[in-house]
């Protein structure tokens, strides 16, 4: 990623680079676990006659998704947070065109 907007300009340039997470990958991250999280409950809990297994399964995993996702943005943020810390600043030069070294060749 940079921080600065290209100009055609032959001077050199600072950017800053920096790794920044994938929000996306972590939520589902977090929704899995949450499922996974469910699964553990409903094979912990007392069979009971009343509900199915299933049936606490679904419960359990409607209740845990959200709080998982949300739980994977969090950790998301905090990583971008600490990449931001750790980003470095460069100077970029340009390379010249390979139509200004033909030119400059034929003349």
């Amino acid at each position: 990623m940079t921080s600065q907007p290209e100009t055609t300009s032959g001077e050199p340039r600072k950017l800053t680079v920096r790794r920044a997470p994938k929000y996306v990958p972590f939520m589902i991250a977090g929704a899995l676990t949450g499922v996974v999280t469910a699964a553990i409950f409903t094979f912990m809990a007392p069979p009971s006659e009343e509900f199915e297994t299933s049936s606490i399964f679904g419960f359990f995993t409607v209740l845990l998704l959200i709080p998982g996702a949300t739980l994977g943005a969090v950790m998301a943020l905090i990583l971008d947070r600490q990449g931001r810390r750790r980003s470095k600043t460069l100077l970029a030069a340009p390379l010249p065109d390979d139509h200004s070294n033909a030119e400059a060749e034929t003349a």
